[in-house]
């Protein structure tokens, strides 16, 4: 990748006119999420519907019951299988979610039916991966489950700057096998800045191309 735009911008949206507003202002793609002031939540279907029928671009649903944590219940991970069969029938292009267990690790058993479930969408395991001990060693583990596309990251940092160092590292050890997506306060204002520091493929954030 150059520097000569020659990477994705992926906007964080919520809802149809956003979805649309991102669309025109050059979002690559979009990751559509609900209560972006809960940090997303799954979006209603009907939402999703309208926005896979109006947009051109592709569309990666947030798969996320609660607020909170990612240690879910039996209940909510039922929840989550269902969102994802009803993406796939709707026809979006990924799904993004994220399974912890209580004691901060990834939860790979219950990714991998997450994953498998998805198939044939391209999943993104979401910032899920910031709230666990050690994100170097559980990218080792996810690159051993096929369908992961992406993981998403601000290297547990408040912004791509606090989290530069760790960032960089996580893409060094997902090599070629997975796409590592930076996020943290990326905005069209800073994202040539970003890219010369962390050198990525894909950058997410709610501001990416501008406000929506």
């Amino acid at each position: 990748m150059d520097l000569n735009n020659k990477y994705i911008k992926e906007a964080c949206v919520e809802g149809l006119q956003q979805a649309l507003n991102a669309e025109k202002q050059g979002a690559d793609r979009i990751e559509l999420c609900a209560r972006l002031d809960l940090d997303g939540l799954t979006p209603d279907f009907d939402t999703i519907k309208e926005v896979k029928r109006q947009s051109n671009i592709p569309i990666r649903v947030i798969i996320r019951p609660r607020e909170g944590d990612f240690n879910y219940s039996e209940k909510e991970f039922q929840s989550m299988k269902q969102a994802i069969e009803t993406c796939k029938a709707i026809g979006v292009e990924g799904v993004v979610f994220g399974i912890t267990t209580a004691n901060n690790m990834m939860d790979l058993k219950r990714t991998q039916l997450l994953v498998e479930l998805a198939h044939p969408m391209k999943v993104t395991i979401h910032k899920a991966i910031d709230a666990i001990t050690n994100p170097i060693e559980t990218i080792k583990e996810l690159i051993k489950i096929e369908g992961i596309d992406t993981i998403l990251t601000s290297g547990k940092g408040e912004t791509w700057q606090q989290g530069q160092d760790l960032i960089k590292h996580m893409i060094k050890e997902a090599d070629e096998n997975l796409v590592i997506m930076p996020c943290g306060k990326i905005t069209d204002l800073n994202i040539n800045n970003a890219h010369k520091t962390l050198r990525a493929e894909v950058y997410h954030g709610k501001l990416i191309v501008g406000k929506l």
